[in-house]
């Protein structure tokens, strides 16, 4: 069985805090149920190279043309500026084929406006960095105010948030058992020796 897709959006002025979790937990083989079965690969709006928010300069590995939805796993929409004024509207739009094909998405802080713009999320429960953020769109009263909520496929967090982001991406993807995803989390949140612990325990036989 081939590697699944984890696509991971690339923009100028990325938050470099709101994708690290992800990233690292889809790749590394450590804890894993089924390891070898994600892969990441980065998508910009060209392969051109970007600038994050902490003067990381990062290389896009396809450009958003050249997603494919065959192998796509999720696409996970990290925040960071210019999701506001709209300059990354490709993005959203390219939400809408993902969930189109039926295929979960991620977004978190600014990104969020992406799906919110494209109707994304008029019927599914979500979360943002404040309501009033995501301007006028249908999906109001469905807004929680919580530090991540997923239903029905979509994931959305705030950008304070980006550990419970992950566990979530993580929970959709069933890259952990049940009991591994609660003891990862458990850790790096309190960061305990008792805690890792559980964590070794959880992926042995």
């Amino acid at each position: 069985m081939g590697m699944n897709t984890v696509y991971l959006v690339l923009a100028d002025e990325l938050a470099d805090w709101e994708y690290g979790h992800v990233a690292a937990q889809v790749s590394l083989q450590q804890f894993q149920q089924r390891p070898g079965r994600y892969e990441i690969r980065t998508v910009g709006l060209t392969t051109d190279p970007i600038r994050t928010l902490g003067g990381v300069r990062m290389l896009p590995d396809i450009a958003i043309g050249d997603v494919s939805l065959d192998d796509a796993a999720m696409l996970v929409l990290p925040g960071g500026n210019g999701w506001e004024s709209g300059e990354l509207a490709a993005f959203g739009k390219l939400a809408r084929r993902f969930r189109e094909a039926g295929k979960p998405v991620a977004a978190i802080c600014g990104a969020t406006v992406a799906l919110a713009a494209e109707g994304l999320l008029d019927d599914v429960a979500h979360t943002s960095n404040f309501l009033e953020g995501l301007g006028s769109y249908g999906g109001a009263a469905l807004y929680r105010d919580e530090r991540v909520v997923r239903d029905q496929g979509v994931i959305t967090a705030g950008g304070a948030s980006a550990l419970e982001f992950a566990r979530e991406v993580l929970a959709e993807l069933e890259t952990f058992t049940p009991e591994t995803l609660r003891a990862w989390y458990e850790f790096n949140r309190d960061d305990t020796v008792e805690a890792f612990g559980k964590l070794v325990a959880s992926v042995q036989d």
